[in-house]
């Protein structure tokens, strides 16, 4: 099993594409899912947002505000930062366990919705293959305003807080072109999966561990049983 990274600036309509793919039976793991419930209440993120953020981020009811956590770490790149630390760490784990069920699953491939996969860098390395989905920049700010009902300030705070689509697009294996209708995205999506799909990289990787498995398993044979 192989991992294909999905990723897009905001208001790009990544979820768009991640819901095409799922709708092929295409495991999707959503990192925007687990974002949300390593910070549930009493979780060790949560508790470590609430020693460094203070009260003020929290609901009455002990749920992170996360609008109001946003509001601050878009200000502040070192809050930003600080809160990344925190949380990754939470969601990779979460993200880990996933990807290795779908392998015992057989699949061959996973794709990884990862918003932010460039600007945090830590899994780029992992990915066999990486979609970036774009649009045009006033699209983005207005599918930004319209979705979180905010005003024109703060979306192009949140898009310049974030690489340029352009930048992600370079370092591409699939750009999808998300300027257009929802039947011209869908055309890519099904172009690119005829590609990957041809790809057998996956049974490579499984003939690699079960080799390495007999290895292994030789190995003890020959110095702890055959004495």
């Amino acid at each position: 099993m192989y991992l294909i990274g999905l990723t897009g600036s905001i208001g790009s309509g990544k979820s768009t594409v991640a819901k095409m793919l799922i709708e092929r039976n295409i495991p999707v793991v959503d990192a925007d899912f687990y974002a949300r419930k390593v910070v549930e209440p009493g979780k060790p993120a949560w508790k470590k947002i609430k020693a460094n953020f203070g009260e003020d981020v929290f609901k009455e009811n002990g749920e992170l505000d996360r609008t109001r956590l946003g509001q601050i770490i878009f200000e502040d790149k070192a809050k930003r930062r600080l809160l990344n630390e925190i949380t990754h760490p939470e969601i990779y784990k979460e993200i880990f366990k996933v990807c290795v069920l779908h392998f015992f699953q057989g699949r061959p491939y996973v794709v990884l919705d990862l918003p932010l996969l460039f600007e945090h860098g830590a899994l780029v390395g992992y990915m066999h293959k990486i979609i970036v989905v774009t649009c045009e920049r006033d699209q983005q700010i207005q599918r930004l305003r319209s979705r979180d009902n905010m005003d024109e300030a703060s979306a192009v705070l949140r898009v310049q807080s974030q690489w340029s689509m352009e930048e992600k697009a370079k370092r591409a294996n699939f750009v999808i072109d998300n300027a257009g209708t929802v039947d011209e995205t869908k055309e890519q999506v099904e172009k690119m999966m005829a590609i990957i799909e041809d790809d057998n990289f996956h049974i490579r990787i499984r003939v690699c561990i079960a080799v390495a498995a007999g290895l292994i398993c030789g190995f003890f044979y020959f110095v702890f049983l055959s004495s």
